[in-house]
């Protein structure tokens, strides 16, 4: 990854004088930038919503090969850092590149509370979900696996919780998930995490009775299965095995 120079623009932030961000520094690291910096604010539950921008494209669009401490509900403190992948997002780039950090408070329309993704969920059964609003839109629910809408519900009210219900087609899996989306805001969606889904009842494997009657083995059949013409009941009977006794 030669021929690059790096200068950084000032960081810009929608923010009160209690909230203050300072790069502290810019390393290149193999095919990655390493942007490190501390984001200060007066209150430590606030979250922001932090992007990168480069000047490879005019600061047009967020940078998308990122991790760390960018994207959503990002926590104020000192030694945060972002990393870039510069070869994926820009191929064989060369020359001057100024980098930006975008931001503002982040005020989730939607923040789930008690959803639990290690637990299977089974089909044909209906389950509570719980959050805390951040708006008064109505709210979409949908139940995707991977990438398919399974099914869902529309123009919900954001009031904190809802029932879903996991249809009886539904193909089991572990790639499951609900998506929420504020309907009067496409860009504000929520994915939960991926949990599994399983038949409502497991298939199992059903044993006859089998009775040792002298040596010789006879299978019980329930009645209605085209038993000896003349029994009572309708059992089979086996050739050549003792009648079984019956009570008084």
């Amino acid at each position: 990854m030669r021929g690059f120079l790096l200068t950084i623009s000032c960081f810009s932030i929608l923010a009160t004088h209690a909230q203050t961000v300072s790069i502290k520094n810019v390393e290149l690291a193999g095919e990655k930038i390493i942007v490190h910096y501390d984001l200060e604010d007066g209150n430590p539950n606030n979250e922001y919503k932090l992007d990168l921008f480069a000047s490879s494209d005019n600061y047009a669009s967020p940078l998308t090969k990122v991790k760390g401490d960018v994207g959503l509900e990002v926590k104020p403190g000192a030694g945060r850092k972002i990393e870039w992948n510069v070869r994926e997002e820009l191929g064989g780039y060369k020359g001057k590149i100024a980098l930006e950090i975008r931001g503002k408070v982040y005020i989730p329309f939607v923040k789930i509370q008690n959803f639990n993704a290690e637990k299977s969920y089974k089909r044909g059964n209906s389950y509570n979900i719980a959050w805390k609003p951040g708006s008064n839109n109505a709210i979409n629910i949908d139940l995707y696996k991977g990438g398919q809408r399974v099914s869902g519900e529309s123009n919900l009210q954001n009031n904190g919780s809802h029932t879903f219900y996991i249809p009886t087609h539904a193909k089991k899996g572990n790639d499951y998930r609900l998506k929420i989306t504020d309907t009067k805001n496409s860009e504000d969606v929520l994915y939960t995490s991926e949990f599994n889904v399983k038949p409502k009842v497991p298939l199992l494997v059903k044993v006859l009775p089998v009775l040792v009657v002298g040596g010789a083995v006879a299978v019980l059949v329930g009645s209605g299965g085209g038993g000896e013409p003349g029994s009572p009941t309708g059992d089979s009977v086996i050739p050549g095995v003792p009648a079984l006794p019956t009570g008084n």
